[in-house]
């Protein structure tokens, strides 16, 4: 085969690979288009809850719908562009999934509905006037608040009787700051030493543990973002490493190796957040759609680390458990 032959080949194979990807978008045409932003990587989370749940309302890619997600992969830059690429677009209906990424479409201008999710403050970053009513374009879901902070605290207390020191490691995200204050003020009613570590990146991982270690920690409140959470594992062998038993924010990171988690139910918030969807994609408009707050929470703990750590969980934290890993 010639040279000349060979390219012109490549060529049509290629067209042919960029019909097949395209063509759920062209078959979809009639139906709406729903556009997800994510500021980390959503193939490292459950995002198939998501689909599942705009597929059980009759929002299905390629038959139903056109659903196109972006995602920053972590990069505030690239977030930026692509807020600002779908303000430009067609969009029937935007969700927007972390805090990152629901401000970045606020400042891009977007003017048609946005349904966010896991965002903790949207009155205090400008997104809607009141819970009750959101009064523009943006209405969702909250992630939680400043209390489970104190909650996690007091997991761990009762894992852990006469435990002393407690480190925090969390990122620079907005939401950490009044879950920080509120293990402080818990931790000083039980006279227990709270040691913050803030983290500059996940280079930064591996130095946090060692020095929380030597401080004295004796366990670890994981404050997760949207970086951190991909790489869960990685954080869980750290803790084993520095004998520092964790809780943290997310089902996912139990089962990936974490020793507890409690937080609000991501399959649940992702429901509501499709129910949103349909809603407005039926008539609805976002301003008189109230902000929804979680409902449903997972308190999870993960036996086989525990059998790592060589401890042994009392009969209290494991009757209080949603899911138990063995």
């Amino acid at each position: 085969m010639t040279m000349l032959r060979r390219r012109a080949l490549i060529a049509l194979l290629t067209g042919a690979m960029a019909a097949l990807h395209f063509a759920p978008s062209v078959i979809a045409q009639a139906g709406p288009r729903i556009t997800i932003l994510h500021s980390g990587f959503p193939d490292r989370t459950p995002i198939h809850l998501l689909y599942e749940a705009l597929r059980t309302l009759g929002y299905e890619h390629g038959r139903t719908a056109t659903i196109d997600i972006f995602a920053a992969e972590g990069d505030s830059g690239r977030l930026a562009a692509l807020a600002a690429q779908i303000a430009a677009g067609k969009s029937d209906v935007i969700i927007g999934l972390t805090t990152p990424a629901a401000r970045a479409l606020k400042q891009a201008g977007v003017r048609v509905p946005v349904v966010f999710a896991f965002v903790s403050d949207p009155i205090g970053l400008g997104l809607v006037d009141s819970l009750a009513r959101p009064g523009a374009n943006f209405t969702g879901l909250t992630f939680g608040d400043a209390g489970l902070g104190g909650k996690r605290l007091e997991f761990l207390i009762d894992a852990f009787p006469g435990m002393k020191r407690v480190a925090v490691l969390r990122g620079d995200f907005p939401e950490n700051g009044p879950l920080l204050e509120n293990i402080t003020r818990s931790a000083a009613t039980r006279g227990i030493e709270i040691i913050p570590r803030e983290l500059r990146g996940i280079e930064d991982l591996a130095p946090a543990f060692a020095d929380v270690a030597r401080a004295g920690a004796q366990s670890v409140i994981f404050l997760t973002d949207n970086t951190m959470f991909t790489h869960r594992k990685e954080i869980a062998a750290l803790a084993l490493t520095h004998r520092l038993p964790s809780i943290h924010s997310f089902l996912l990171e139990a089962q990936d190796g974490s020793l507890m988690s409690y937080g609000p139910n991501l399959g649940d918030d992702y429901r509501r957040t499709a129910a949103l969807v349909g809603r407005i994609l039926k008539g609805a408009v976002p301003a008189d759609l109230p902000v929804e707050e979680p409902t449903r929470f997972t308190f999870a703990v993960n036996l086989k680390t525990a059998s790592a750590f060589g401890i042994t969980l009392p009969p209290s934290i494991l009757v209080r458990a949603d899911e138990v890993i063995e």
